[in-house]
């Protein structure tokens, strides 16, 4: 089947023309098309969801998963990474065993992004504290063991962070930087070690300085080092995500960091064990700080665009930059003999229709 788009974002460039899918693969793209109109990008790819449509990842079960991944299809999102907050041992696990992974899967669940505990208690945001732990060996192993751990935000200058990281690479488990007072030569060492990203940049870390640049001067100093952003003017000042965009165009990363709330209207909802408030798209606990968004990547794809990012270039950070913080070659890329994961956006940026593996499964 032709998609009647009048172009396509192929790895990055407007290619003028129709996309043709066959058996849930892009069989062509270039094609004639008159009376084409709209854009077809690759399916969003997030690394950073909490929870989604009135659902906490946290205590999701089967249904909630369902429902999560209706309404993030609906945002362009083809595939996630669940992500679970600081928490015991045993309610990670639990929620781990809970997480639906496989081809049937739409969105596809990429596997669990862990955002702790091994973080940093001056850092903490709005972690709880008293699950907070200390580098452990033993414990990162029985997480490991308890469920898909694609990703795992942890802070790098505690002692024993080392060998976490390590066991980590070791394990193919990809590695980001984040709730973290790490120094410049702390952060360095981690990279030097092979971690590749840094979680939600400038948030919940140390504050970048002329003369202690922490994580955010490390990472945008460096080319081979992805930073992943929340650009939803909230988390990051307009300015603030200018700069990071002319230093690290290119390994930007949108992620929404969406909690429970995310599509729904302001109100009150669970994080975790937290109590949150959301009012003006700005979500709060009870101490006043950030905890999460209601960000959708659509949203963020725009937002991005309006800083003046070209559109590509912006499609790409929510596309194949963060696939490629998970190694993958082929998620968020829209080529001939790809899965068919396509966006059709009209010429406001509006969803028109989402397919995940040649399926239409959202068609506005």
């Amino acid at each position: 089947m032709k998609l009647g788009v009048a172009a396509a974002v192929v790895d990055g460039i407007f290619v003028p023309g129709d996309v043709e899918v066959e058996d849930g693969r892009i069989a062509g793209v270039g094609l004639a098309a008159p009376g084409g109109s709209g854009t077809a990008v690759p399916g969003f790819v997030d690394l950073q969801v909490n929870g989604f449509g009135g659902v906490d990842f946290l205590d999701a079960d089967a249904d909630g998963y369902r429902r999560a991944g209706a309404a993030l299809l609906e945002t362009g999102v083809t595939s996630y990474l669940p992500t679970l907050i600081t928490s015991p041992e045993e309610q990670l696990l639990a929620a781990m065993r809970a997480i639906p992974v496989g081809d049937g899967e739409r969105p596809r669940v990429l596997g669990v992004h862990l955002e702790g505990p091994f973080l940093s208690p001056a850092r903490l945001g709005t972690h709880m504290a008293s699950s907070r732990r200390d580098p452990d060996l033993a414990l990162l192993e029985r997480l490991l063991d308890g469920g898909p751990v694609r990703l795992m935000t942890l802070a790098p200058e505690l002692p024993g962070a080392d060998a976490l990281i390590g066991l980590l690479i070791a394990r193919g488990v990809k590695v980001s930087l984040g709730h973290s007072d790490a120094t410049a030569p702390q952060a360095n060492a981690a990279f030097d070690r092979g971690v590749g990203t840094v979680t939600h940049l400038f948030n919940a870390m140390r504050p970048f300085r002329h003369r202690d640049p922490g994580i955010a001067g490390a990472a945008l100093s460096r080319d081979d080092v992805i930073v992943q952003v929340i650009v939803d003017g909230i988390h990051l000042a307009p300015e603030t995500a200018q700069v990071i965009w002319r230093a690290a165009a290119g390994r930007v990363a949108l992620v929404t960091d969406a909690i429970t709330a995310a599509g729904l209207s302001d109100g009150s909802f669970s994080f975790g064990d937290l109590d949150v408030s959301v009012h003006d798209g700005t979500v709060r606990g009870p101490d006043g700080v950030l905890a999460g968004s209601v960000l959708t990547m659509i949203e963020a794809v725009r937002n991005l665009h309006a800083l003046g990012v070209p559109l590509a270039d912006a499609v790409g950070a929510a596309t194949h930059v963060p696939a490629r913080v998970l190694g993958l070659t082929e998620a968020g890329r829209l080529a001939p003999g790809l899965a068919a994961d396509v966006v059709v956006l009209d010429d406001r940026l509006e969803i028109e229709r989402v397919l995940v593996g040649g399926d239409v499964l959202v068609a506005v």
